[in-house]
């Protein structure tokens, strides 16, 4: 067995057995590849890897300035394989059994007030061609707290206009459906009937919600370089993304009293443990209107 042969297989596993999205399987193949790079270089291979060769690829790892989040993610990358390798009985023991990684403290999403998230969408040239899907994009995002991934996926046919809910594809190919607001829907109107409904579309994107001016589907980094040019426009000093978007909408139901199950099944999140961190986020707004409005502060 070789290096290239256990992670080919490896990656099958995560892609039929556990059904994850192919940027998560891409994360799980960079770490073990790096892994593989280092045990190349002391001609060991997988089945030859003990606790000492992993602990001196977590302090090469460390000393190459990587985040301790980056470190953390890398090991849980490299535990999963060998977990992996232990079930296809390719080896007896875990040698990753013992291997600690770097304690990471909760880092709490950055979020964007109601007031920013307005600003943001009022800064869309609506004179431009794509105005209008921008600003259906965006008020989508926050009304219905997606995912970039579930945004550009978006299918015509998941969306019920008179129902007001679309269906939404998430993480592992599972289906939630997600409430969306009048006034997202009022734009996502706008924007099909007064846009794409005149656009030529190509072959095998007739269903998809969001086109570029090629007539095809959207990518990742557009959605994040609209953003981030709308950012900019308005002089905003918070580092966003389409992400931001999704925890904005997230905070702000809690903020406003939702219940945390209700959130949950709205982001489409498999434990409840992380939604609870929008807990988190609520009490640092009740500290920081405590701080600034009651006399005693």
């Amino acid at each position: 067995m070789s290096w290239k042969t256990s992670i080919k297989s490896f990656k099958s596993y995560l892609t039929i057995e556990r059904s994850l999205s192919s940027n998560s399987v891409d994360a799980y193949i960079r770490d073990v590849q790096q892994l593989a790079l280092f045990a190349e270089n002391k001609k060991k291979t997988e089945i030859q890897i003990e606790k000492s060769d992993l602990s001196e690829f977590v302090a090469a790892i460390s000393k190459s300035g990587k985040s301790a989040r980056s470190q953390a993610r890398i090991i849980s990358g490299i535990k999963a394989f060998f977990k992996y390798l232990i079930m296809e009985d390719y080896i007896k023991a875990d040698p990753t059994e013992l291997l600690e990684a770097p304690k990471i403290g909760v880092k709490l999403p950055d979020t964007l007030s109601v007031e920013e998230i307005d600003k943001l969408i009022y800064a869309i040239d609506l004179s431009k061609e794509q105005g209008e899907r921008n600003r259906a994009m965006l008020e989508i995002l926050y009304s219905c707290g997606l995912r970039v991934s579930e945004l550009i996926t978006l299918k015509l046919s998941n969306v019920s206009f008179s129902e007001g809910f679309i269906k939404v594809v998430g993480k592992g190919n599972k289906e939630r459906l997600a409430p969306i607001g009048s006034t997202a829907l009022k734009y996502l109107n706008i924007y099909l009937n007064e846009v794409r409904n005149h656009q030529a579309i190509k072959k095998g994107h007739e269903d998809i919600v969001f086109l570029n001016r090629r007539g095809k589907q959207l990518t990742r980094v557009m959605i994040f370089t609209i953003i981030k040019q709308l950012a900019e426009k308005i002089s905003l000093k918070k580092k966003i993304s389409p992400h931001t978007f999704r925890h904005s909408f997230a905070t702000h139901l809690i903020q406003g009293g939702a219940d945390l199950r209700a959130v949950q099944e709205m982001l489409g999140h498999e434990s409840i443990t992380t939604t609870e961190i929008y807990t988190h986020l609520d009490k640092e707004y009740l500290k920081e209107s405590i701080i600034s409005f009651h006399p005693r502060s």
